[in-house]
């Protein structure tokens, strides 16, 4: 039998690699400082040892002197390690990781520069929250009397307030949207139909991104032009510009537009806003070229499926990268291959998304009857198994079964993250992620797991357990002070059947529909609407010819991604000198036919009528559409019928 310290130490161990192995597949390791690597590790891991901290206090709670069950620690260690989990967690939520955030997004040059502007935003920020925080002490104080705990109680039950709020709404969108997606993604031909839906949508916002890219590198090539006055002062801030947007020595009079944008004298503030907006358009067009290439490729690889019923024989094809080692290592030959994603890997998938919906189906149940009917969430059921032993309520089964739950509960919120864009342009990006996101991501996964893991913790029997625990001694009594932040606990979860609904009824879409939120949500399942700039037919002739380009003239630069800007850091870059090569689409017109043309930039509506009219002009007319053909001229009668002649 194993040892329980060993244990924990193990499966510590084993997050650890996890979170070092997610770093890598979505961080340019080689460019990311090594502050900013080690908060966004800690915020990761500090998150992701509580899931397997939870059930370790909840047996180690229902132990007895006769014995106990599962993986127990003593009293005291738990105490040392809630101690570090939360106060870290804390801290890097609410001061550590938004400092790093803004001083990534930063402009400024030099160092001390940004992190004052990062301070000023982040004080202005506190300062708000701290003006809303008083009306809250002043009720602490006046239940509770004045005294250290009172502000320690303050600072976690607004903490835990806030981010259960945040945790029960993205929660709620998640535990609908991924067994749906399984259900759905168990069809080969649907996936592929909804990817060919996606495809006009994503496409349009490759070019939207591109085309700001090249606009604020033209703005960059006009002030690399300037020699004289102010510009003098900040002509090595320039230079560094004119290599962060891969301008040419020798570009700068034929750039896009004849109207300069560059003022006539050149401020630091200036310089800074610049450098922002460039490192924010590389970013999201490497995060949109990616998600392009993801969905072609994606939808390659459905059709490739398809195609095998015939020849069952399966073989896949990188369209945008070479295979790496792990995929170079063949298990699968191309009949078996086939049998595996055509007709075994539906099935699991269903039984996934059955599995998922049931496990949804209970956590919401729970959510509103556990208040007020404890005996009747089915939860605790899974979890407590031996509830009149005399050696421990919780056995390892139970502790892996709670851990699984609160894991799934996560994952469900962090699932919406990227759903739910209401945050700007954070987003995910396969060795492209900006830093400003990685931050992002790191502190919400740091601000949502205690509060879901309480959450699950109150779904379980308080006297004999709950109770015990050093989780709600430590945590729970402190969110208890008052009886609203008793209430709030109690009853605030009950809300989660709101997003619940808005997800499984599509309420989502339909307040896009009516308000214009298109860009806030993106429900994936919706049919073709009125506001895509094309059907599934025209997704799929976009994926097509991008397939086709694949080998030399659609998107050149497939294999590389956009090189994470580290511009300011104390440290030198040691990035490579290749960057990403920004190709446009062989359809889009070129800067000389573009100041060959009107001479101004075609305004987004403009664009809009552009693509319409040229959709139109290639679907091909019916039969009683068509003009009749004209007659033919009459040809010359024979000699013997000219007239005259008999």
């Amino acid at each position: 039998m194993i040892n329980s310290a060993v244990f924990f130490a193990l499966c510590l161990f084993f997050i650890a690699v996890v979170t070092l192995l997610l770093q890598r597949r979505y961080l340019p390791l080689r460019q990311t400082p090594e502050y900013l690597l080690v908060s966004t590790f800690l915020g990761l891991f500090l998150s992701s040892s509580i899931i397997v901290l939870v059930p370790i206090d909840l047996a180690s709670a229902s132990s007895t002197d006769d014995g106990s069950r599962g993986i127990v620690l003593p009293e005291r260690v738990l105490l040392i390690c809630w101690r570090i989990s939360y106060w870290l967690c804390f801290v890097l939520t609410w001061a550590i990781l938004p400092i790093l955030l803004s001083y990534s997004d930063s402009g400024h040059r030099s160092p001390q520069k940004r992190l004052l502007q990062s301070l000023r935003e982040n004080v202005r920020y506190h300062l708000t929250v701290l003006s809303v925080g008083t009306v809250g002490l002043i009720y602490f104080i006046l239940s509770n009397g004045f005294h250290f705990s009172s502000l320690q109680g303050l600072l976690v039950a607004v903490s835990y307030c806030y981010a259960l709020f945040l945790a029960i709404s993205l929660m709620g969108h998640g535990l609908v949207s991924i067994p749906r997606g399984l259900f759905h993604a168990a069809s080969i031909s649907g996936t592929l139909r909804k990817l060919q839906r996606q495809a006009p949508r994503a496409y349009d916002k490759l070019i939207e991104t591109t085309s700001n890219l090249e606009a604020v590198e033209a703005e960059v090539a006009q002030l690399r032009q300037r020699k004289t006055g102010t510009a003098l002062q900040f002509q090595e801030w320039i230079e560094e510009l004119a290599e962060m947007a891969r301008v040419p020595s020798g570009q700068g009079t034929q750039t896009l537009g004849a109207r300069s944008s560059v003022p006539q004298v050149i401020t630091e503030e200036y310089l800074a806003a610049l450098t922002r907006r460039l490192k924010l358009c590389i970013h999201r067009r490497a995060r949109f070229l990616s998600e392009w290439e993801n969905l072609v490729q994606s939808a390659a690889d459905a059709q490739a499926i398809l195609d095998s019923a015939s020849s069952k024989r399966l073989i896949f094809t990188k369209h945008f990268s070479s295979p790496t080692m792990l995929e170079n290592i063949a298990i699968l030959n191309p009949y078996t291959r086939h049998i595996y994603h055509f007709h075994l890997l539906p099935y699991l998938r269903t039984a996934a998304a059955c599995l998922l919906s049931a496990a949804s189906i209970m956590i919401v149940w729970t959510e509103l009857v556990y208040s007020a009917f404890p005996k009747a969430a089915v939860i605790r059921y899974t979890v407590v198994h031996h509830p009149s032993s005399s050696t421990g309520k919780i056995g390892f089964a139970g502790q892996c079964i709670s851990a699984a739950w609160i894991a799934y509960m996560c994952f469900a919120a962090y699932y919406s993250l990227s759903a739910v864009k209401v945050w700007g342009s954070h987003a995910l990006v396969r060795r492209g992620t900006s830093f400003s996101s990685a931050c992002f991501y790191s502190s919400y996964a740091a601000r949502l797991t205690v509060p879901l893991s309480y959450n699950f913790v109150s779904f379980l029997p308080e006297e004999g357990i709950v109770g015990k625990t050093v989780f709600y001694n430590f945590m729970g009594r402190l969110i208890n002070l008052t009886a609203i932040s008793e209430g709030f606990t109690d009853f605030f979860p009950v809300l989660v059947c709101i997003p619940v609904a808005a997800s499984a009824f599509g309420l989502y879409g339909k307040v896009r529909d009516v308000c214009g939120f298109g860009d806030v949500v993106d429900d994936d399942d919706d049919e073709e609407s009125a506001f895509s700039t094309g059907g599934w037919r025209e997704g799929r002739d976009l994926i097509e010819r991008e397939i086709q380009g694949s080998t030399g003239g659609v998107f050149t630069g497939r294999n590389m991604r956009a090189q994470q800007p580290n511009y300011g850091s104390s440290t030198p870059s040691s990035a490579p000198s290749s960057r990403l090569e920004r190709s446009r689409y062989r359809d889009e017109p070129t800067r000389e036919e573009q100041e060959d043309g009107d001479g101004e930039e075609e305004s987004a509506w403009g664009g809009f009528v552009h693509r319409v009219r040229n959709t139109l002009e290639t679907v091909e007319p019916p039969k009683w559409w068509r003009k009749p053909a004209a007659a033919a001229p009459p040809s010359r009668p024979p000699r013997w019928m000219a007239p005259g002649r008999g």
